[in-house]
């Protein structure tokens, strides 16, 4: 598993009902997370999610030396943001983003986003609600004719997903939102740990089979992904839409 070498707390306002983990970024500055004690799997920090905000840092995409960043001034939708660290560290580093999760889970993302607030310069980060199943029904109707696609286009240059593979009934309503909200030109990041007990393996291979029927996928070997944070069981993929 991961080196912990990062802080958990009470945090200092309302401690019941959430604890701090602070987790610091490759120039120095560090995020607060507010995480829930109390709630479901979106209310708290996961591995993959760690895992791929230290990947948004690796020196392919930003310098902390010359303070160029690859993610600047890019537009970055993020499903299932959970507590919203992904979308947070990719705003910092200049990105403009949406963190999208349920509308039980917003409190928390607004907290987050305004307790780190102060991290970001360049970029923006704004949270919405977004219902895999209802977006899926929505847009068709969208598409088809009539209605209002402001929300959600243009396409995205990005799209980020950390650990949103673990319900069986939400396996084709994400496959099916991943192919609308992407365009020809998205790259999907999807980072997910790899888990063999219970019902998780055939979850997996569901939605592997939906969705490689629309996108190639290209895994990132770990020597690609930050020194330390990285683990074998958890995977780093680039997804983009086949050309047919």
């Amino acid at each position: 598993m991961l080196v912990q070498s990062q802080k958990n707390m009470a945090a200092d306002d309302n401690s019941e009902d959430y604890f701090v983990r602070e987790i610091e970024k490759n120039d120095g500055s560090v995020l607060r997370m507010y995480q829930c004690s109390k709630g479901d799997v979106g209310c708290v920090v996961w591995d993959a999610a760690i895992v791929l905000s230290k990947y948004l840092e690796t020196e392919q995409f930003s310098s902390v030396q010359s303070g160029v960043s690859a993610w600047s001034s890019k537009n970055i939708i993020e499903l299932g943001a959970g507590t919203g660290l992904v979308g947070l560290v990719a705003a910092t580093l200049g990105a403009n983003v949406t963190v999208t999760d349920l509308e039980d889970l917003q409190p928390l993302l607004e907290l987050n986003i305004k307790k780190n607030q102060h991290l970001i310069h360049t970029g923006s980060i704004t949270a919405k609600v977004l219902k895999w199943f209802v977006l899926h029904f929505i847009l068709q109707d969208i598409f088809k004719g009539g209605g209002n696609v402001d929300d959600f286009l243009p396409h995205p240059h990005y799209i980020l997903m950390a650990d949103c593979i673990y319900y069986e009934q939400s396996v084709e309503p994400l496959v099916e939102t991943l192919k609308l909200l992407a365009g020809p030109e998205t790259c999907i990041i999807c980072c997910y740990e790899q888990r063999t007990v219970g019902v998780n393996p055939e979850i997996e291979k569901r939605f592997f089979e939906l969705l490689l029927k629309e996108f190639q996928s290209e895994e990132i070997p770990s020597e690609k992904q930050d020194p330390e944070f990285n683990s074998p069981d958890i995977h780093i993929l680039h997804l983009r839409r086949r050309l047919h």
